[in-house]
């Protein structure tokens, strides 16, 4: 499509193939939404359509009970380096007939694969003797076949049940149970496409914001500014302080806990966090054992504790690589208090003919910058 950047797009059930060329030529819009935590990332295909075009029977006839599973890769090529922005599957087919004489439009929607691992609820499978780390690489040994490399970091606390007590079983479809242990162990799950396409990383652990930086977002700085827009937010409201309870074995009296947003995995990015002004009583641990309950509000705090945000866009060209969700990022030319490591929270893709341009979200706990200086 642009100069130094080109879009490969992969279909096909189960293992996609190169998209014919009648498809590629009428594709006019690619966009990608990949969203931190444990919130699904989406696509959106946009093509024209015309009364003989393949696609009535490539995208139509295909969303029906012939494939039920359509697969969709999206590989974007900057030079030798290839980028997968997107490992899914479609849901969803629009057509919008043109107005005042303009061409029809097919609208192609989907969800990344983990739209696979919730089609089908498969209540009441046993997992006898199993800690929650080695149920979540069962239920996902199913999906190897779609490429799907499991990551997992198992937990502080190991509850693994005796058979004669309890057996552990599934309730929901292979995504729910999985989150639902991600929740339970303070945890997050999300597939990250690539690294080569076909693959992805299915990850479940703690969410990390620690590790080596993306290039710096360079705002109001003359001929080393790469992005077209930049902003802030500093909102004191959106940090939560959660409160644990512990259960006393002797008296049965909870004890409430204050748990801090602060730990190894979840360093200050803020110099001058502020003082959280909501307080989260989280009654429920009281329920859990002590470290679990721990983990659980280390989990809240983590998600609670992110003041500063920033929103912009940037051009990819411009840019000279494609920015990264889930990552570190460094900010200059903001000023004193903005300026810094941030934490890139989501990002969306949007791809035209001659165009790639990223909107992005960032956040952080606090203001002024820990580091020194960032990686230009």
């Amino acid at each position: 499509m642009l100069k130094g950047v080109n879009i490969n797009l992969y279909i096909g059930p189960a293992v996609p193939i190169p998209a014919p060329r009648e498809v590629i030529d009428a594709l006019q819009q690619v966009q990608v939404q990949v969203n931190g935590g444990d919130t699904q990332s989406g696509f959106e295909l946009t093509f024209t359509l015309s009364k003989r075009s393949p696609l009535h029977t490539l995208f139509l006839l295909t969303g029906g009970s012939t494939i039920p599973i359509m697969r969709v890769v999206i590989v974007a090529m900057m030079g030798a380096n290839a980028e997968v922005l997107m490992d899914g599957m479609m849901t969803h087919h629009e057509v919008r007939p043109g107005s005042g004489g303009g061409n029809t439009t097919l609208v192609v929607k989907g969800k990344d694969l983990t739209a696979l691992m919730d089609y089908i609820e498969l209540d009441g499978i046993p997992y006898p003797a199993m800690p929650p780390v080695v149920r979540v690489l069962a239920v996902l040994a199913k999906y190897a076949a779609f490429g799907v490399i499991p990551v997992t970091i198992p937990s502080v606390v190991q509850d693994i049940p005796i058979p004669i007590e309890r057996i552990p079983r599934q309730q929901g479809t292979d995504y729910a149970y999985v989150k639902r242990l991600a929740r339970e162990a303070g945890y997050v799950f999300y597939l990250d496409p690539g690294p080569l396409p076909g693959t992805s990383r299915a990850y479940w652990g703690p969410e990390i914001k620690v590790g080596p930086a993306q290039s710096a977002l360079n705002t109001d700085m003359d001929a080393h500014t790469n992005v077209e827009s930049l902003s802030f937010n500093f909102d004191k409201e959106a940090k939560e302080m959660p409160v644990v309870f512990i259960q006393n074995q002797a008296t049965k009296v909870p004890i409430p806990i204050p748990i801090p947003d602060i730990t190894p995995l979840n360093p200050p990015l803020g110099a001058v966090p502020p003082l959280p002004p909501k307080i989260k009583f989280l009654n429920d641990t009281a329920k859990q054992s002590p470290l679990s309950a721990v983990l659980t509000g280390l989990a809240y705090a983590s998600q609670h504790a992110d003041a500063v945000s920033g929103t912009g866009t940037l051009n990819v060209v411009r840019y000279g690589r494609v920015l990264k969700a889930r990552q570190l990022v460094g900010v200059r030319g903001a000023g004193a208090a903005f300026d810094g490591l941030y934490y890139v929270k989501n990002v969306t893709h949007n791809i035209k003919r001659g165009e790639y341009k990223q909107n992005f979200t960032l956040v952080r706990n606090g203001l002024l910058s820990t580091v020194s200086r960032v990686p230009a």
